[in-house]
């Protein structure tokens, strides 16, 4: 529980009522943010109060309560001022945030894109380069794939690009199948596999287009460089 010294205000003004509460504003924060970890409304209140005007000490009254929330517990009132109020988060915070969730669509779109001239992965650079020149704007509380989509919109102008899941062929000597499952899930499914007469392994694996060159180098690194990958249509 955050010091009250060092909490910062959230409000909600709801049909003539005005409610306060005091949290931490690190989980605060990440509460908010659509992409970010579950944070319990008890661990970021600083007090488990609700506030007319928590500057005075001025508590909201129950009758107040009774009539915006339908309830006084103020765990779930706290709830609904975070949900649907604004939080006073420090420029520095936001700042942060934005920059934490551009650099997850970024990465978003590298993983899961290809450029279909070529059927090779965009550099996640050239996906941030045109972001740039597009002036794409990123919005903290909004989550990853809605703004990936948003993105998208604003960057296939300036560059070749298509979400698409491709197969890719591998065969591994029977040495290193076994670590082959924990080191494919990561990167996608197994369609099909099998065990060959001479003790190899072979399946065929979907992935998302922006993983083949990591997906190549991963078969590489556990067969000791003897991994056979080729895309297949």
């Amino acid at each position: 529980m955050v010091n009250v010294d060092d909490a910062i205000i959230a409000k909600l003004d709801s049909h003539g009522e005005h409610f306060e509460i005091l949290v931490d504003p690190d989980l605060a924060a990440e509460f908010r943010n659509p992409d970010g970890k579950d944070v319990a409304i008890e661990d970021l209140l600083a007090v488990e109060e609700i506030f007319k005007d928590s500057k005075k000490g001025d508590k909201a009254s129950e009758e107040a309560m009774n009539k915006i929330f339908e309830t006084t517990d103020p765990i779930e009132v706290s709830k609904v001022i975070l949900e649907k109020g604004n939080v006073q988060l420090t420029a520095d915070q936001k700042r942060q945030m934005q920059e934490d969730k551009r650099k997850l669509v970024i990465n978003k779109i590298a993983r899961e894109s290809i450029n279909p001239q070529t059927g090779l992965p965009h550099p996640a650079q050239r996906i941030e380069n045109a972001m740039d020149e597009a002036k794409v704007k990123i919005d903290p509380f909004i989550s990853v794939n809605q703004q990936v989509q948003t993105a998208l919109k604003s960057i296939r102008p300036l560059i070749p690009i298509r979400f698409e899941k491709v197969k890719i062929a591998v065969r591994l000597p029977g040495s290193a199948a076994g670590n082959a499952f924990n080191a494919i899930n990561p990167f996608g499914d197994i369609i099909n596999e099998e065990w060959q007469q001479d003790g190899s392994w072979i399946a065929i694996v979907e992935i998302p287009g922006g993983l083949q060159d990591r997906f190549t180098s991963k078969m590489a690194e556990i067969s000791s460089g003897e991994a056979e990958t080729k895309a297949i249509k």
